[in-house]
């Protein structure tokens, strides 16, 4: 099984670029290109969220005629730049196949890997986070999943990954969903977003990963000492395969055109 992960696309409106400079619809198009262009197709698409940037219709409606391009099914959950309604009303009842509580959670059964989709959004905050709610929606799908490989996909990282996005935003109750991840060993990741970098870290008896940029790459400062910028960059994508030994393999593509390839052979 292969599962492609973009993420953080922050599509702004018709004929815009993302905060005037970043060229987000045009990125994404570049990676919906080279997913469909990849040798093994992937079996679907994650996007961690993120997908909007200022929560608007307009914004949803042009992410998803560039997305319509795949040739795959696609799937979502929202970040905190999304409006769930929004979403909802655009990809409901495919890219969002359904919805609990007001939440866009869903689980998308029929792989060799379980995916299940979790809303970490708290309405009007840059945090994320869970509620009771939502937890005892993510443990009833666990428990109904048996012990079958599964990845938990979502927007914010419940950890801290070193820089502002994380660290300053935080993730509420992340201890509650830190005892559920630790009931289930069969959750191989926890598949992020949010941060704009490519991060992986060992959490609960799991590993979290969160997606690289789509172009909006986080200007890294570790000691915190600055507000947070972006770098415009190339777009990447992460690619996770389910292996025969039954091993998730995760891999970063970069859309950018490379050099080669080349033999290894000494000239």
């Amino acid at each position: 099984m292969l599962i492609a992960q973009i993420s953080d696309t922050h599509i702004a409106g018709p004929g815009l670029k993302t905060f005037g400079v970043a060229p987000m619809a045009e990125n994404l198009t570049r990676c919906v290109q080279s997913i469909n262009d990849l040798t093994m197709a992937p079996d679907l698409v994650l996007l961690s969220g993120d997908v909007t940037n200022n929560f608007a219709r307009d914004e949803a409606m042009r992410a998803a005629d560039i997305l319509a391009g795949l040739n795959c099914s696609y799937y979502l959950v929202p970040g905190n730049h999304d409006d769930r309604d929004v979403l909802w009303d655009v990809f409901g009842g495919a890219a969002c196949p359904s919805r609990a509580d007001g939440f866009i959670n869903y689980v998308i059964d029929g792989g060799a890997v379980r995916i299940i989709a979790l809303d970490s959004v708290i309405t009007g905050e840059h945090s994320g986070g869970i509620c009771d709610v939502r937890a005892a929606w993510l443990r009833d799908a666990l428990t109904r999943g048996g012990d079958q490989a599964c990845v938990i996909f979502t927007h914010h990282p419940p950890i801290k990954c070193g820089v502002p996005e994380t660290d300053e935003d935080g993730f509420d109750n992340a201890e509650i969903l830190g005892d559920i991840v630790a009931d289930y060993p069969n959750i191989e990741r926890i598949l992020c977003g949010h941060i704009h970098l490519l991060t992986h870290a060992r959490w609960r008896g799991t590993v979290v990963t969160t997606a690289p940029s789509m172009g909006m790459q986080l200007d890294l400062d570790l000691t915190q000492s600055c507000p947070s910028k972006f770098l415009l960059s190339d777009p990447a994508y992460l690619l996770h395969h389910w292996t025969p030994e039954g091993q998730l393999i995760t891999h970063s593509i970069q859309v950018a055109p490379l050099g080669g390839p080349h033999e290894f052979v000494q000239v």
